[in-house]
């Protein structure tokens, strides 16, 4: 499946034309809770569904994966959108103005295309496969740095699993222990872009979604840096998983500390 860059500057225009409906409506949110600290907003269903009204009407035979949908019937074996309308609903709620959306394209096989959009700082990361990462379309790097101990980590406290917060704080504890320091965003999808650009060198969280991760992964990939679960292993999209993402100078001891 090919794609020209006006198909994909296309997608970016349409993402950027969701700026007022998030802006606008973070002023007065309504809120229903999905579950223990799980959030969806009438702000997330309206870009939700405005982006999957303007995603078929321009590309039909493409599948749609979304965070506040039925994804049961998704087949990973074709191309398929990959949307988060809203993540960082809770920094939304807020008023924390660090939230994005994230679409990427999986063609079947791998993912092709990416993009990241905060419309509070107009930070666009997009990543082409093989052609790179880039924020607001000047091409970005990974960080050089070599040692975990001189290394900003971004960590993910898995909020909505709560059960899991004495190991996670275990692994983070670790890494807090051996790098420089920690930051803790509340919304994956720019962490992974902040790990593109080399803002941080670090990334990890133990369980996120695909929706969460999958542009963030390929913008991570695009700026030559490295992902992979924490035992290793490659991250898959079928289900949630854990993740360790960096600049890949520090993978290996980096996943040494985390899995202690």
């Amino acid at each position: 499946m090919e794609y020209q860059e006006k198909d994909y500057q296309k997608v970016i225009d349409l993402i950027h034309s969701t700026k007022k409906m998030i802006i606008d409506g973070s002023s007065a949110i309504q809120i229903t809770e999905k579950g223990p600290s799980d959030f969806v907003t009438q702000v997330d269903l309206r870009v939700q569904e405005y982006m999957i009204a303007e995603l078929k009407r321009h590309y039909p035979h493409i599948q749609i994966m979304a965070e506040e949908k039925e994804n049961h019937y998704v087949d990973l074996f074709q191309p398929v959108w990959i949307l988060d309308p809203i993540d960082g609903t809770t920094n939304l709620i807020h008023g924390f103005r660090h939230s994005s959306v994230s679409l990427a394209l999986y063609d079947g096989k791998r993912l092709v295309f990416g993009v990241v959009y905060n419309p509070f700082t107009e930070e666009t990361f997009h990543a082409v496969a093989g052609k790179g990462s880039y924020l607001n379309n000047k091409r970005v790097q990974v960080s050089g740095e070599k040692t975990l101990d001189k290394s900003l980590i971004i960590v993910g406290t898995a909020s909505y699993y709560k059960n899991t917060s004495e190991e996670n704080f275990e692994a983070i504890y670790r890494v807090f222990r051996s790098c420089q320091d920690i930051r803790r965003s509340g919304a994956a999808s720019l962490d992974l872009a902040y790990v593109s650009c080399g803002r941080a060198e670090g990334f990890f969280e133990p369980i996120l979604k695909p929706w969460d991760i999958a542009a963030g992964m390929l913008l991570v990939q695009e700026a030559g840096g490295k992902t992979s679960r924490y035992n290793g292993y490659e991250v898959k999209l079928d289900k949630a998983t854990d993740i360790v993402a960096d600049n890949g100078k520090i993978h290996e001891s980096f996943l040494k500390v985390i899995k202690g």
